[in-house]
């Protein structure tokens, strides 16, 4: 068996194959590792920052593509935002252990969301859909937006803060524990992820392994993982859309239950046995070819 290191950058210590998260932030390992085994397997697990952001703009990020014998990406749909590359690529969704769904709140529809506060993550949209929220939904039930994640700059912090004081409806949570993530979002009726860019977000995963619906940003990230056919989505940074999309998942039961069944169906493809399998078929790919 194959021994793994696993390391923030390579050392230059032997290896028969290098595993590179990240195309920009691992270029200077990439390049140091092609330039001592030009013959050697690399494969890059390209992120939603790589593929949004840095590829177009990142002309290290770009070359790094080009020394991989092998691009992993995180979700289908993210094979439309590849430059032409002769290198391989392929699909390895991630997964999530399967966390039960617990008893939701009877005094509160609760919509929970799950994300440090950062521009990517798009946590203002959140806050201005709370703002747009009724007193009482329309089954009767006061909204609860729960907001779960450190702020990660300081004008973050000074929103949410606000946000919270003014809005009856919106609970900043900070930075919890993963498994009191988890926990929030299992007892929840719904995720939230507004997020503007993301390879494909662990917590819509993580929410979809739990059977919560998820109202989720169209971005393609979020297609790859729900799927096109996904009815629970809102255009990106409209908060008046999410707000409307919010309220009509409480008013209609039918609704909440299409979205509770499209979600069941994608969950099987998250087991963790599901990734393990494809990780190995990467390890094993990886240690029989080698680049000309």
């Amino acid at each position: 068996m194959a021994q793994v290191r696993i390391t923030t950058a390579w050392s230059g210590d032997p290896a028969a194959a290098l595993i590179a998260l990240h195309a920009w932030r691992s270029a200077p390992s990439i390049e140091r590792f092609h330039a001592a085994h030009p013959g050697r397997p690399l494969a890059i697990v390209l992120t939603g920052t790589d593929l949004y952001r840095d590829l177009p703009r990142e002309a290290g990020a770009l070359q790094a593509l080009r020394r991989a014998s092998h691009l992993v990406v995180l979700q289908a749909k993210a094979l439309q935002s590849l430059p032409p590359l002769a290198a391989h690529v392929r699909v390895i969704e991630p997964s999530a252990r399967r966390l039960v769904r617990q008893d939701q709140a009877r005094r509160h529809f609760d919509f929970v969301a799950v994300g440090h506060l950062r521009d990517e993550k798009d946590p203002q949209v959140l806050m201005d859909a709370a703002r747009l929220l009724p007193e009482t939904l329309a089954n009767g039930l006061p909204p609860r937006v729960l907001h779960v994640g450190a702020a990660l700059q300081p004008h973050w912090q000074r929103a949410a803060e606000i946000a919270q004081r003014e809005l009856p409806h919106y609970h900043w949570l900070g930075a919890v524990p993963h498994h009191t993530a988890r926990r929030w979002m299992a007892r929840a009726r719904a995720l939230v992820h507004m997020s503007r860019m993301e390879g494909g977000a662990h917590v819509v995963i993580e929410a979809i392994r739990s059977l919560v619906p998820v109202l989720a940003s169209r971005i393609d990230g979020n297609v790859g993982l729900l799927g096109s056919a996904y009815e629970g989505y809102f255009p990106p940074g409209d908060a008046q859309a999410l707000a409307r999309l919010m309220q009509r998942f409480a008013a209609e039961p039918a609704f909440a239950r299409t979205l509770a069944a499209q979600c069941a169906l994608r969950e099987p493809r998250f087991a963790p046995a599901v990734e393990q399998a494809a990780v190995r078929a990467l390890g094993r790919d990886l240690l029989t070819s080698s680049i000309s």
